[in-house]
């Protein structure tokens, strides 16, 4: 279950150990990752987004695209620290823990696929088809990601993960190309991902925005979506273990460079597509994440840049129970109805449309909302209140 830790608490007492035995720059990171998820997931309007905060329409890349698999890499990351207490207490602790966290968090990504549960219409109340509930999701995909990646991390060694990282990436390469339709394997269409959901899921619980029944967190594409939190694990690792020094910054950025690299090259015979969770994507933002990762403890650490990193901080504190917050608030927002308009169409309308161009409004509400959400978060972080699953 969810605990929600006070500062009263022995509990919190060792969490907060725990959280200061972490590099500022994780917490840092996963801040930034769960502002930014909430910044392009909350437009004042869907019609209104600049291009740099929508996702490639298809094939390509924009920074927003860089957002969910930061996120897999900073659970990762986690997971170097977390994990570390249960790999010696024996297989079934071990393994009860991680089975319990990604059963919670998958039920929670359910949960907030269903909420709020009503709709508005007709001027009432109506109840959602509960049976047409997408099944797949954000949480449910890092739910999966955790459980393979804890799976691996705890049989084979670092390096027996890297192995198996190379082999989930060929081999998912090779299995979009074989066997998707000829013509056009890594099309919208008729690539295997959506094969393969259609055969085992229902068409109505899959992602319907793409024009036809096509869950860009689907079954298949979730394999290599492994591989980012492998990598964050590995990062991690190694960052304990090298320390934040110069050469290790210098071995992480150039790296991280590396990976960009290849990952470009390989673009032209596997295109980066986040919606098909592409290898050739999966090293392009590992790359950039380690790029990050070492830009982040350089300026943190060793340039002593820190008041500015609190912001994200306070995100990265309770990121889990900030971003589906983000989402639940929104949801509620949309069902509340006055005067004909949506309780978060009217506040867009009157507050923001009223003075500003749609782009500039649209955008504007998402980071009012974004800072919003961090007025939680540091009041939670300055109760010592961390919600953990």
């Amino acid at each position: 279950m969810i605990k929600a830790l006070n500062h009263n608490s022995y509990n919190n007492q060792v969490n907060i150990t725990q959280v200061k035995q972490r590099y500022p720059a994780l917490d840092v990171l996963r801040g930034m990752t769960v502002a930014l998820m909430i910044l392009v997931n909350t437009p004042g309007s869907w019609n209104s987004i600049y291009a740099p905060f929508r996702h490639a329409d298809w094939h390509g890349f924009t920074i927003t695209d860089l957002v969910f698999p930061t996120f897999l890499f900073v659970v990762g990351n986690a997971m170097s620290f977390s994990l570390k207490k249960f790999q010696d207490q024996g297989e079934v602790v071990y393994l009860k823990k991680v089975f319990k966290r990604t059963i919670l968090i998958f039920l929670i990504g359910l949960f907030l696929n269903a909420f709020p549960f009503f709709h508005w219409s007709g001027g009432e109340f109506i109840l959602n088809d509960l049976s047409s509930v997408r099944i797949m999701g954000v949480l449910q995909r890092i739910a999966i990601c955790y459980f393979i990646a804890s799976l691996i991390v705890k049989f084979w060694s670092v390096k027996g993960s890297l192995v198996i990282s190379a082999m989930i990436l060929l081999g998912y390469w090779g299995v979009l190309w074989y066997f998707g339709d000829s013509a056009n394997p890594f099309g919208l269409e008729g690539n295997l991902v959506r094969k393969i959901d259609l055969f085992f899921i229902p068409d109505e619980n899959l992602y319907q925005s793409f024009g036809l029944p096509f869950d860009p967190e689907g079954l298949l594409s979730t394999l290599p979506a492994v591989v980012n939190v492998l990598a964050g694990y590995v990062a991690g690792v190694f960052i304990q273990k090298s320390g934040s020094s110069l050469p290790t910054i210098a071995k992480l950025v150039l790296t991280g460079i590396a990976l960009v690299l290849i990952s470009k090259a390989w673009d032209f015979l596997l295109p980066i597509n986040k919606s098909l969770w592409t290898s050739s994507y999966v090293l392009l933002t590992i790359g950039w994440d380690l790029v990050v990762i070492g830009a982040l403890i350089w300026i943190i650490e060793h340039m002593n840049l820190r008041r500015w990193a609190y912001f994200f901080e306070a995100f990265g504190r309770n990121p889990l129970f900030i971003y589906a917050l983000s989402g639940m608030i929104i949801a509620v927002m949309n069902l509340i109805h006055i005067e004909g308009l949506s309780l978060k169409s009217l506040i867009y309308k009157e507050v923001y449309v009223s003075w500003l161009n749609d782009y500039n409004a649209s955008l504007l509400f998402a980071v009012t909302y974004v800072f919003g959400l961090w007025v939680i978060g540091y009041w939670m972080d300055k109760k010592k209140i961390y919600i953990k699953v």
